[in-house]
Order: C-alpha cells, then sequence, then structure tokens
C-alpha cells in the first residue's frame, strides 16, 4: 500500500476517536472545553499518534486497543502548541491558518485550555491500565514532555532566542524540544509490545532532529530568517543545514534496516518529513 494512502487511514481513524473524545468534553465553564476542543480540532499532520498506531501495527499489536494513548500524546502536543504560541513564548496569531487559541479565547483562557489538555492526558492515559507495559508507556510520555524533555527544549530555545549558541546547544533544543516527542510514540509502542526500545528511541531521536531541521529550512524559506531564535539556518546556513538534514534521513533509515519487522511505512515516513512544503 501507498505510504501516503497508508499514512492517511492511520490519521483518518484517529481524527474519528479524537472527535469521540472531544464530543465527550462536559467540562465547566464551557468556554474551557470549547478552547480545548479548539485546538485539538485544528487539523495538522498528527505525525506523533500516527507514529504511535503505526508502530502498534507493525509490531503486531491491534492499535485500536490503545487509542486512548494515541490520544494523550496529541493532547500533550497541542498543550504545547497552545502555549507556545502565547505573547510570552513566540507570540504567534496564527497556528495552521486559523487565529491562535489565546486570540480566540484570550492569554489566560489559553493558558488554562493548555494546563488542562496537560492533565486530562494522563488522566485519560491512566483511565484504564491494564498491563504493566502501559503504565510505563505512560510514564515514557511524561518523560519526553517534562523537564528532561520537550519543557528543557523549549527553555533552552527561549535561552537562545537572541540567536547566540553554539552546535551542541543546537542539538540540544532539538533532541528535546522536536525529538523526544517524535521518539515517545515509537518508544510507547515498543514497551506496549514488550520489545527492545533502543533502536526506537534512536530511530525517533534521529526523526525529530529531522523534523526541527525541516522546520528551520521552512521558516527561513518563508519567512526570510528573520526571527533571531537559534537555528540550523542562522547557525549553519541554507546549504549546510539542507545537507545535514540529507544525512539524518540516511541515518533514520540505517537504524531501519537494523529493525526485523516490515519498516517500508516508517522509511516512507522519513521521506515525507524530508521532502515537506509545509
Amino acid at each position: 500500500m501507498n505510504v501516503q494512502v497508508k499514512y492517511e487511514l492511520y490519521r483518518a481513524y484517529f481524527e474519528r476517536v479524537l472527535g469521540d473524545f472531544c464530543e465527550s468534553m462536559q467540562y465547566r465553564p464551557a468556554i474551557l472545553s470549547e478552547s480545548m476542543r479548539y485546538s485539538l480540532l485544528a487539523g495538522g499532520k498528527r505525525i506523533r499518534p500516527v507514529l504511535f498506531l503505526s508502530a502498534l501495527d507493525m509490531l503486531g499489536v491491534d492499535f485500536r486497543t490503545e487509542s486512548r494513548l494515541a490520544i494523550a500524546i496529541e493532547c500533550v502536543h497541542t498543550y504545547s502548541l497552545i502555549h507556545d504560541d502565547l505573547p510570552a513564548m513566540d507570540n504567534d496569531d496564527f497556528r495552521r491558518g486559523k487565529p491562535s487559541n489565546h486570540k480566540m479565547f484570550g492569554e489566560a483562557n489559553a493558558i488554562l485550555a493548555g494546563d488542562a489538555l496537560l492533565t486530562a492526558a494522563f488522566e485519560l492515559a491512566l483511565s484504564d491500565v491494564r498491563t504493566l507495559e502501559e503504565a510505563a508507556a505512560v510514564r515514557l510520555l511524561a518523560e519526553a514532555a517534562g523537564p528532561n524533555g520537550m519543557v528543557a527544549g523549549q527553555s533552552a530555545d527561549l535561552l537562545y532566542e537572541n540567536g547566540t549558541g553554539d552546535a551542541e546547544a543546537l542539538r540540544f533544543i532539538h533532541l528535546n524540544k522536536t525529538g523526544r516527542m517524535i521518539a515517545a510514540p515509537l518508544r510507547m509502542a515498543a514497551t506496549v509490545a514488550n520489545v527492545p526500545t533502543e533502536p526506537f528511541e534512536n530511530f525517533g531521536n534521529h526523526l525529530g532532529l529531522l523534523f526541527q531541521l525541516t522546520d528551520d529550512l521552512l521558516d527561513a524559506n518563508h519567512a526570510g530568517d528573520e526571527e533571531q531564535k537559534l537555528t540550523a539556518v542562522r547557525l549553519y546556513g541554507m546549504e549546510k543545514a539542507r545537507a545535514i538534514a540529507v544525512e539524518t534521513a540516511q541515518t533514520c533509515r540505517r537504524i531501519l534496516e537494523t529493525l526485523p519487522y516490515d519498516t517500508k511505512f516508517l522509511d516512507g515516513v522519513v521521506e515525507m518529513v524530508l521532502t515537506r512544503d509545509h
């Protein structure tokens, strides 16, 4: 099956279960549910839940039995986007072509929507834990999102927002801000399937690095790299940043070759990330 077609099948399934979850929200006051739904249903590639569902499928686990974990992953990611867009952070008025959460509901409500999504993620993930492996997978999500992962990356991104910093600082930002939450779904799937997680973590970290490299390239193309943040383009220039992205994609593929599974879909995801235009 074509990789893009298979990707859309996983994504369509996820959109259905996410829609059901959003319909079930009955938090008071109503603006809290409304603001949470607004950002959760704003679209996007859904690459993190797709990676989780596809990895489970590859490992012989019925991914439909773990949909709540897929939703939890997306809740954590969405909370980070809401907070990232705030004036105190990246100060973005738009997300995926639509007004950012704080432009729709105000800064205070946006902060609370993010807080609610983060905590709801773990409430949902822990609502029906059936095995020790599932419990361990939830802990991996917390580790990836917290002060040893995404939050650390966000903090470093702010620290170097004047464009200072070297290659080591940039790698720390990329690995933590983006890489940990790309690797987490793969590690979680391996944990649920009770197989070694190390190669999945290694692949996921490199895929996350690739994702952020292509983000930097796209931002530079579309905005002229006017921001002062430490990015691959600012540090290396466009040509070398592209070369590093290609090299990182090759590393991803070499890791996949070591896995005793049918990794064609994940290989296709690598190509999609490398060649994406938005």
